[in-house]
């Protein structure tokens, strides 16, 4: 085995072991477990997309005459790749609810204040 082949292969070692602890992660709260053959198939495909991403990305700096791939690149993978499109308007969508939580929270305590004031004022009279 060449130096190149035992490099991808510790890669991939690493891929699958962090999926593997992701899925741990994730289904810990579910009680629920994940094979392994499952755990193998999602390590294989995360390695096979981030092969994917990084031709992209030279092929984007190639394009632009550049040997290092900056954020624009990474910028306009993200605007190509569905997948990651879906990702990023997830995250949004967690970010929305997060704050409308945060200003529900701020409203009751404002209306509680405020209970509280015409409370206060309506024994004083």
């Amino acid at each position: 085995m060449d130096d190149k082949e035992a490099y991808s292969q510790r890669l991939k070692a690493a891929v699958h072991y962090t999926v593997g602890r992701l899925c741990q992660n994730a289904v810990a709260d579910c009680e629920m477990e994940v094979s392994r053959q499952a755990i193998a198939a999602i390590a294989e495909t995360t390695f096979r997309q981030c092969d994917i991403f990084a031709k992209e990305l030279e092929a984007f700096a190639r394009h632009a005459k550049r040997h290092t791939v900056t954020t624009d690149d990474v910028k306009l993978l993200a605007r190509k790749s569905t997948a990651l499109q879906k990702s990023e308007e997830l995250a949004l969508n967690n970010q929305e609810l997060k704050k409308r939580k945060k200003n529900a929270t701020k409203r009751k305590s404002k209306d509680m204040e405020n209970e509280a004031d015409e409370g206060a004022r309506g024994t004083e009279n």
